[in-house]
């Protein structure tokens, strides 16, 4: 067993040396052109994804590390401050305030120079970083900005893209979906002090159920009491809300409880499936009304899947979207060498009521972060801003993160403030006239115009 875990390993490492080869390769091709360009596809829920597979800005940190805007722009009065904001950001540096991470990154201005100045050399600060290449971008423009005198560092040019991300994105389309206060006050709907931080939350729960447990002698708990962190529940509170299932939460954990707590080989599984349960579980009681709108959908789903029709609607972006899940059918060929097992698709077999169902909230969902990327691209373009973004991440110049800010919120309230779910139960009631769908979850009291002045909204 142990051989063989070494020979996937050194196949793995194989596969990334050669990755990276050829993202340095076509990085070297393409580095003096004035502009390049990445076109882009929509899904069928309207997510855009960019068609250069091998090198784009939604690849990993050495892509991103790499890319610049073709533009520069003057960072302005307040460039400076949302680049260090941006570099504090990297480091995972981001569940303080605003101007506790302008104190950090100022602390550690010395190890931003050397690191720019001397990155293979020096102390190699940079690379402690969450996403070490783009930190080290960042140090570099920061080390050019600070070698000028203050009166001209307004001036400096600048063509690094600065990030705003979402807080747990497809929660706050839930939480706004049913004017969950709670829910929305966890993933940064509501303005506060400091960004929420849904991850921690869910995991001291979690802590806090280990703990009870292990009091009463349960087995497994005894092994994980003290042991739960924000970082091994991360994923599976992620991707809750895009359908991830049991089966793939226990092994997101698993792999995070590999990487971060020693426990004997054989106990891996059964801890996993035992943190599995009770993330699920706390995330039911943290986000009820999510709970309950995902059932909702998820209900609505098979009643349409149940008749033999696929799941179709119209996103508020105006884009038509049909599931395609339908069932499939499976060959085994023998040959002289090898077994295969070959798998048909076609319009024509039935529909997978199962898929149909689980798929719909999580495609709604991605259908709603789709159309609020889509709208600020759209705004961001009429103000002749730049504007990239990975989903749930936007990016703008540095001079320009103050105008993103308030279009990202601007957008969302304005898409949030139109019936969805009612249009949606319109529109399938339209398609599905002899289905009787269940009505609509209540919902709460929050007033969406908050997020207007929620400072960690997007952060």
């Amino acid at each position: 067993r142990a051989l063989n875990k070494t020979k996937q390993q050194n196949y793995d490492l194989h596969g990334l040396r050669c990755t990276l080869q050829y993202k340095l390769e076509i990085a070297r091709r393409f580095k003096n052109y004035q502009n390049i360009y990445f076109p882009h596809n929509l899904d069928f829920r309207g997510r855009a994804y960019p068609i250069p597979p091998h090198f784009n800005h939604l690849g990993p940190d050495i892509d991103r590390g790499l890319l610049l805007f073709a533009k520069s722009r003057p960072i302005g009065e307040k460039g400076l401050y949302w680049m260090k904001v941006h570099l504090a950001n990297l480091f995972g540096y981001n569940k303080v305030s605003f101007l506790d991470r302008i104190v950090w990154t100022e602390k550690h201005l010395p190890q931003a120079i050397d690191s720019a100045a001397n990155p293979l050399d020096g102390g190699q600060w940079w690379l402690q970083a969450e996403d070490p290449w783009q930190a080290l971008a960042t140090c570099k423009e920061l080390r050019e900005i600070l070698s000028l005198p203050p009166d001209k560092r307004k001036n400096y040019e600048s063509s690094l893209p600065i990030h705003m991300d979402g807080s747990c994105n497809g929660l706050q389309h839930y939480a706004a979906l049913g004017g969950d206060v709670e829910g929305g006050t966890q993933v940064n709907l509501v303005p506060g002090e400091k960004p929420g931080d849904v991850y921690s939350k869910v995991s001291e729960i979690v802590s806090q159920k280990v703990a009870e447990d292990a009091r009463a002698g349960h087995e497994v708990a005894l092994i994980l009491d003290g042991k739960v962190e924000r970082k091994i529940v991360k994923q599976s509170v992620m991707t809750s809300v895009y359908g991830v299932t049991f089966v793939g939460a226990r092994k997101q954990i698993e792999n995070a409880l590999k990487d971060r707590v020693q426990l004997d080989e054989e106990v891996y599984w059964s801890c996993s499936a035992y943190l599995a349960k009770l993330t699920f579980a706390s995330l039911g009681e943290l986000f009820f009304g999510a709970r309950q709108l995902m059932e909702w959908l998820g209900e609505c789903a098979s009643l349409i899947a149940k008749s033999g029709k696929p799941v179709l609607f119209t996103t508020p972006f105006n884009l038509p979207v049909m599931q395609p899940y339908r069932q499939t059918r499976k060959a085994k060929i023998q040959t002289v060498l090898q077994r295969i097992t070959m798998i048909q698709s076609s319009d024509d077999f039935p529909i997978n009521t199962q898929k149909q169902k689980s798929a719909f909230p999580p495609n709604y969902v991605h259908s709603l972060d789709s159309t609020h990327m889509l709208l600020t691209a759209r705004d961001m373009y009429k103000a002749k801003l730049d504007f990239s973004a990975v989903h749930d991440s936007y990016w703008s110049h540095a001079c320009n993160v103050d105008t993103m800010s308030k279009l990202i919120r601007k957008n969302f309230i304005e898409l949030h403030e139109q019936p969805l779910l009612e249009n949606l139960l319109k529109e399938f009631k339209q398609r599905n006239p002899d289905i009787d769908f269940p009505p609509i979850p209540a919902r709460g009291n929050l007033d969406l115009k908050v997020v207007m002045n929620s400072d960690y909204f997007f952060h």
